[in-house]
């Protein structure tokens, strides 16, 4: 792979005029150079002419809006002035203490409103709420609990009580604990805290990013005796697609380990088993919602396996995006970064597609650190070599100008997810988030909420906020948020024709929403 050195920007535009738009193109180079030699007090024209020029370069500021959708921009950014002079700004806030303020928000009301599109970046054992999971499934017969030595909790299904194990020495059946307690209510509220990393005070009870992800970690441990038990995990996944459809939110690509799913009598399923329920279930909730496009699953292997474990992943991946190509998207290294190996590090396993002579489409995990310049922060760029599809988070972008420029020529997108971000202490004011220069830039990318559940939210709405009001400023407009929806369509592993039929459902939608939401309230 080879790149040259960009030419000056006033040659490029040039170039470029033999394209088209000569008298734009040819606008632009005189405002260039007009900026480099002006003394004295600038023409107004010319200031308007580079702030106009400037607008349209960020997400959005392209997009043509129709009459109907002026006038919702227009109200749209009267609510955003309100809401950007209040006090407290809530994107300036942890996300733990402003989401009741959101809740009351009139942004957020229309946002939930909106079609957004796909959900891109979403992790299975973080899909549904913990609240479905407590005070449904554990009330299921033949569920068992343990208390671990490091304060958790593990669950597991079974027709007797489980036998000890290293890390569970006693089991007691959920349904006979709750019988003899007084406060069963508040038994379950301990059971969602294991279950989340909601806490009221966050800042105390994660001064770091090792103790948030220590707890972060915790929490998919003790959701996965839970949603791999094979009854719950049909449930599990139909409550999900549910959710992200109350958000308005019409097609996902689901992040799956693919953990063998067990039955009660202890016996497990293999990793076809699962696919096939992910298929058929999608296939059921289509069959009642033919406006929602379906459910494609990126397999993921553990960034803190060795070399072989991870060829064997990938092996076991080509095999079954071979036996089930509809479902299967492709392939993801997941885990913390900064804890685990970088990419570079399973070079060997990640080439062995090529190798093979098959596609296995990467849609890598890369940049979700603040660790500039080390082997971890170098993941953008080789995930760009190993031609991802996608990049995760891409929050290290900012300190990565070849990759950012690599990225945009390459049209692959950054997926942001702005409340993960926060929460697992990469940011805390939204405002001072990578991914605004992204914004300003126009560059490719997705919001999506990476592992809603552990955040106390569902679908996208809060994510969507927190890019609009925090992220984008003042300046992100109603076109930002259209592109946006548009790109989580446009960047999908969609093939092209349900791409196009998925747009095209996506634009009726939009329509409608445009067409309830013309009389306000101020």
């Amino acid at each position: 792979m080879q790149y040259s050195f960009p030419p000056h920007p006033w040659k490029k535009m040039m170039v470029m005029s033999t394209r088209g738009n000569y008298k734009a193109t040819l606008a632009s180079a005189a405002l260039m150079w007009f900026v480099t030699v002006c003394v004295g007090v600038p023409d107004p024209r010319q200031r308007d002419l580079i702030m106009h020029q400037e607008a349209s370069r960020q997400t959005g500021g392209r997009m043509e809006l129709t009459a109907a959708e002026r006038r919702l921009d227009s109200h749209l950014h009267m609510l955003k002035e309100q809401e950007i002079t209040a006090v407290p700004f809530l994107p300036a806030m942890h996300f733990f203490k402003a989401q009741p303020l959101i809740q009351k928000s009139k942004i957020f009301s229309l946002l939930q409103k909106m079609p957004k599109g796909a959900a891109l970046h979403i992790h299975s054992t973080s899909l549904v709420s913990v609240d479905w999971l407590v005070k449904n499934v554990t009330y299921r017969p033949h569920c068992y609990i343990c208390f671990t030595w490091d304060t958790s909790v593990r669950f597991l299904f079974s027709n007797g009580r489980p036998f000890p194990r290293w890390d569970c020495f006693s089991w007691y059946l959920l349904e006979t604990l709750r019988a003899n307690m007084d406060d069963p209510i508040g038994f379950d509220n301990s059971l969602i805290r294991n279950l989340t990393l909601f806490t009221e005070d966050p800042e105390k009870a994660y001064p770091n990013q090792d103790i948030v992800w220590e707890k972060f970690e915790k929490a998919f441990l003790a959701a996965s005796g839970l949603v791999s038990y094979a009854p719950v995990f049909k449930d599990y996944i139909y409550k999900g697609l549910e959710l992200l459809y109350e958000d308005n939110i019409m097609y996902l690509e689901l992040r799956a380990g693919l953990s063998r799913t067990y039955e009660l009598d202890g016996s497990t399923n293999d990793k076809a088993w699962s696919l096939r329920v992910y298929e058929e279930v999608s296939q059921q909730f289509m069959a009642y919602h033919p406006d929602f496009l379906g459910t494609r699953i990126i397999i993921c292997a553990h960034r803190i396996l060795s070399v072989y474990d991870v060829k064997a992943a990938v092996k076991e991946a080509i095999q079954l995006q071979k036996t089930f190509p509809q479902v299967v998207a492709g392939f993801d290294l997941v885990g913390r970064e900064d804890s685990g190996r970088p990419l570079w590090y399973f070079r060997e396993a990640l080439s062995l597609p090529e190798q093979f002579g098959v596609e296995l489409p990467y849609f890598f995990h890369a940049g979700e650190t603040d660790m500039d310049g080390t082997d971890v922060d170098e993941n953008i760029l080789d995930a760009l070599l190993f031609n991802t599809t996608r990049i995760g988070h891409g929050f290290a972008m900012a300190h990565h100008p070849l990759a950012k420029e690599i990225s945009r020529k390459q049209n692959v997108p950054v997926e942001v997810c702005p409340i993960s971000n926060q929460v697992l202490r990469l940011v805390s004011d939204m405002r001072n988030h990578p991914a605004a220069m992204l914004m300003s830039e126009g560059h490719p990318m997705v919001i999506s909420s990476d592992d809603p559940s552990l955040f106390g939210t569902t679908g996208l709405s809060y994510d969507f906020y927190e890019a609009f009001v925090g992220i984008g400023g003042v300046r992100a407009n109603l076109g930002t948020l259209k592109e946006l929806a548009i790109n989580s369509i446009r960047y999908s592993s969609l093939p092209s024709p349900l791409k196009q039929k998925g747009l095209a459902m996506w634009q009726k939608k939009w329509d409608t929403f445009l067409s309830e939401n013309t009389q306000w309230e101020n």
